[in-house]
């Protein structure tokens, strides 16, 4: 199992205090837009895909491992992967709390919230249940 990770602090803008508002709180939002109903991450006001308005959306911070690599050379070693999530999005994001030699892409993880200074942010863990 890795070591804990030390994680940055998130610049957080306008745009993002809701999200990180409802990570106190264990939930976990992407935005999805009003006109073309397109989920998307990273949270922005206006759509990616169309340009339309966007709303906040609860996921259920399901999902698979895409692709990852392992900083081994890192004090301490992490895991960064690209992650799939069942709500149609695929974010980067940190595996934490395995052993790192068992990861593999198409793992299925869930979402655990880690400290990264003042606030809580987004990471996956396989997903044993």
């Amino acid at each position: 199992m890795g070591e804990p990770l030390n994680l940055s602090e998130p610049n957080i803008d306008a745009e993002s205090v809701p999200f990180y508002a409802a990570a106190a709180q264990g939930r976990f939002l992407l935005r999805r837009c009003s006109s073309c109903n397109a989920p998307h991450w990273y949270p922005r006001s206006l759509c990616p895909f169309c340009g339309g308005p966007t709303e906040w959306v609860e996921s259920g911070g399901r999902g698979t491992i895409y692709s990852f690599s392992i900083m081994r050379r890192a004090t301490p070693p992490y895991v960064i992967a690209y992650v799939a999530l069942a709500d149609g999005v695929t974010m980067l994001s940190n595996i934490v709390d395995c052993d790192f030699g068992a990861l593999r892409p198409g793992l299925a993880v869930k979402l655990v919230f880690k400290q990264a200074g003042e606030v809580l942010v987004p990471c996956f863990t396989p997903d044993l249940s």
